[in-house]
């Protein structure tokens, strides 16, 4: 009878044990892990093993040092069957998340998701001193001329100037700087062929969908004002079309290239390049920016009317005439009595 007694006190003693150990497993699954800053993220490297991810955990002070923090985390990836499961990444470590979602995170693959945004107007410049300059991505363009770029995406001018769309990209971290490229420059090619295939025919009187291109970087970089693209627009097509030069300065700064200060001069709207549209017909010879859908859009939108020139108000917006006289009286008015 005693050896019965005797029995009955160890299995409640091993059940009551195992209670515990399994309380305090459950405490550990479910408790939030010790992460100091609430932009915390951890590395997984490629190929890691679990036992490789357990050894980074400690390393970061996130799973404890002792034999028993290392059979709690074990046993949490057998439980998960999550072993050779983990993907590798960057992966966000916010406060409060506890074992059990962070390895269920790293299971689905749930990387950070770092966003790239190109802006309306940039050059191709600036893209690539913004695309250098963003840490999370691989550098594999810094070594690449424009002329290579160029090659590398098909454009048969032989400048990539334009040919990427100003958008926000999502990207990981050490993914490479050509693949946020590949992702604007489809986009570009996308939204360019959409524009071109809805143009208003009557109006837009130009060869190909390069030239639409070419015409909406003008309108990007002359006004930031969405009710003025398709009017600057409309005077650009309608300047084209009865043989006058653009006359337009951003085509001149473009072309004076690193030598522009900041102002322009009588000067250098004589002096002959490629891109003075005051020296030479038609379009300049490629984009001289990044433009934006909108823009595109009203490139191929333009206004209907009979103005063939506009000057700035001095208030971003702009006084739209249609015979030189008129012009002359808006120059004296907004631009010369405002700079004696």
């Amino acid at each position: 009878m005693l050896w019965l007694l005797l029995a009955l006190v160890l299995l409640g003693l091993l059940a009551a044990a195992a209670a515990v150990g399994w309380y305090d497993y459950r405490r550990f699954t479910d408790s939030p892990l010790p992460i100091a800053r609430a932009d915390a993220t951890i590395d997984v490297a490629r190929g890691a093993s679990y036992r490789d991810i357990l050894a980074q955990l400690r390393r970061e002070g996130l799973a404890g040092s002792g034999t028993l923090d290392d059979l709690r985390w074990r046993a949490l990836g057998r439980e998960l069957g999550v072993a050779g499961r983990l993907h590798a990444g960057e992966y966000a470590l916010p406060q409060g998340l506890t074992p059990r979602e962070l390895l269920r995170r790293m299971e689905a693959g749930q990387v950070v998701q770092h966003r790239f945004t190109i802006i309306d107007g940039w050059t191709f410049k600036q893209l690539r001193v913004a695309l250098a300059n963003e840490t999370g991505l691989a550098q594999t363009l810094p070594t690449l001329s424009d002329e290579d770029i160029a090659k590398k995406f098909a454009v048969a001018e032989g400048n990539p100037e334009g040919w990427f769309l100003p958008e926000t990209y999502s990207f990981v971290k050490g993914e490479a700087d050509v693949d946020v490229l590949n992702r604007a420059h489809a986009a570009m090619k996308k939204a360019l062929d959409k524009a071109w295939a809805g143009r208003d025919a009557g109006s837009v009187k130009l060869d190909s969908p390069y030239q639409a291109l070419i015409l909406a970087s003008i309108v990007e970089k002359e006004t930031g004002r969405p009710d003025e693209r398709p009017l600057i627009a409309g005077v650009f097509l309608r300047r084209l079309q009865f043989r006058m030069r653009l006359q337009t300065d951003p085509t001149v700064i473009y072309g004076l290239g690193a030598s522009y200060d900041g102002n322009i001069r009588k000067r250098d709207l004589e002096t002959d390049t490629p891109y003075n549209t005051y020296t030479r017909d038609g379009l300049p010879p490629t984009p001289i920016a990044l433009p934006g859908v909108p823009a595109l859009e009203a490139a191929m939108h333009p206004t209907p009317g009979d103005a063939l020139y506009f000057v700035a108000r001095g208030d971003g917006s702009h006084e739209f005439t249609p015979t030189l006289d008129e012009h002359n009286r808006a120059v004296q008015k907004y631009q010369l009595r405002r700079n004696p």
